[in-house]
């Protein structure tokens, strides 16, 4: 087996490579203090070549981690932007931090990277703690949302840069930067410099340059908020395709839930420091357990109303426009008969009918009406209630002027404790 050497700390240092290889007599054959065996997976990993150390952790596992947070604190000044966050992604996830400006999701991520000490709590990869390990020992790939590309230097510089650090012999370091552009789909544009590339391929030679380095895990920090629309839909796709392809747990900060929607494996909804809800993206879209979730994720009608009874894992609601059978965002917690609730439906779960049905129906008219082609929007006036009602492939847009039913089925009436 070929073995090329580069230098490491005196203490400790980073070594990518086969873990059939046997790194003892390597270590042995060319001295304590530098080594290097060739990689043939994607495995970055902490060791220790003086005498009688192991050479991995006891609890090292090659391939994917998982990434785990314990009562994550983290204070700038008198503001506590996380307030002791505990959250597990798993191995290989495409997992995405939502919510508002302020929220903390870039905070989070920047204590992933390493850039932000927490206050309390701990970060762990894996079985590996690494809360106080400087961000270039945690082996992460991070891509930031302005790419921080070098303009002086060509694609295959700026891919290459962060193997350079590692001090990469040269052959490697071409045919590893050579992979990650093919990978991207961006070799062609290997001599070209940043300037004469789109925003788009800006965006690939910058997840290139972080999957160059072979990251145990990818950090994306609003990758796509500087691409147009057109850009942005295809690069999302790319992006997913990537993450998988590589097989690396990936942690994406956005503020569009549309791109969460439709590429993450799980989700988190945060809001001031705290994690309102974690799932996938169906199970947030169509179960969310508080108002603030419903109405970040997409959009709701929310209509206030008191239990009448609660039924198993849902409830009848008495509302202003009559009673409304519903199932509970957050069964873990009913409510009680007489509890204040507000009701939560999304505008495509509406029914439009001319004749009335039996339960969970609702009087009104149509108001203002937006036809966007395969659907139409509708303010439907509900009595003294507007509810917004969307209607695929729209049937009522310019018959309707006279009164019309809504209905809901019960399994898409949340019911969210106030």
């Amino acid at each position: 087996m070929a073995v090329s050497v580069m230098r490491t700390d005196s203490k400790s240092g980073w070594v990518t490579g086969a873990l059939g290889a046997d790194m003892a007599a390597e270590s042995k054959r060319v001295g304590a203090r530098e080594a290097r065996v060739p990689c043939r997976g994607r495995v970055g990993f902490p060791f220790d070549f003086r005498p009688g150390r192991r050479l991995l952790p006891r609890n090292f596992a090659p391939g994917m981690i998982s990434i785990r947070v314990q009562n994550l604190t983290k204070r700038f000044g008198s503001v506590t932007a996380l307030h002791g966050l505990d959250l597990m992604i798993e191995p290989g996830e495409l997992f995405f931090l939502l919510g508002p400006s302020g929220c903390g999701k870039t905070t989070l991520l920047r204590s992933l990277a390493g850039f932000y000490l927490p206050d309390a709590g701990q970060v762990f990869f894996g079985d590996t703690e690494v809360t106080r390990l400087e961000p270039h020992r945690r082996n992460t790939g991070m891509m930031f949302q302005s790419y921080a590309l070098w303009p002086h230097m060509t694609v295959a510089e700026n891919v290459a840069f962060g193997l350079e650090e590692r001090r990469v012999p040269k052959p490697e370091r071409q045919r590893r930067v050579t992979e990650a552009l093919a990978s991207v789909r961006m070799e062609p544009y290997a001599d070209r410099r940043p300037n004469q590339l789109s925003g788009g391929q800006q965006q690939r030679v910058a997840l290139a340059r972080a999957l160059v380095i072979r990251p145990q895990c990818l950090l994306l920090d609003e990758p796509l908020s500087n691409l147009d629309a057109k850009l942005r839909l295809e690069m999302r796709a790319e992006i997913r395709r990537v993450c998988k392809e590589f097989n690396l747990t990936t942690v994406y900060v956005t503020h569009d839930q549309k791109e969460a929607l439709s590429i993450s494996d799980r989700m988190a909804i945060l809001d001031g420091g705290r994690i309102l809800q974690v799932g996938s993206p169906r199970e947030v879209y169509r179960r969310p357990r508080c108002q603030v979730v419903a109405n970040f994720i997409g959009e709701a009608d929310f209509i206030a109303g008191r239990v009448v009874e609660v039924t198993g894992a849902g409830a009848l609601v008495e509302t202003a426009i009559g009673r409304l059978a519903g199932v509970l965002g957050d069964p873990t917690t009913p409510p009680v008969a007489g509890a204040a609730v507000t009701l939560s439906v999304r505008p495509e779960c509406w029914q439009l009918s001319e004749t009335a049905r039996p339960q969970n129906c609702v009087r009104g008219r149509i108001g203002e009406a937006i036809y966007l082609g395969e659907v139409a929007q509708y303010e439907f006036l509900a009595g003294e209630t507007p509810l917004k009602i969307y209607e695929l492939n729209p049937r009522f847009f310019e018959t309707a002027r006279g009164e019309l039913f809504a209905t809901v089925a019960p399994e898409d009436a949340v019911i969210l404790t106030r």
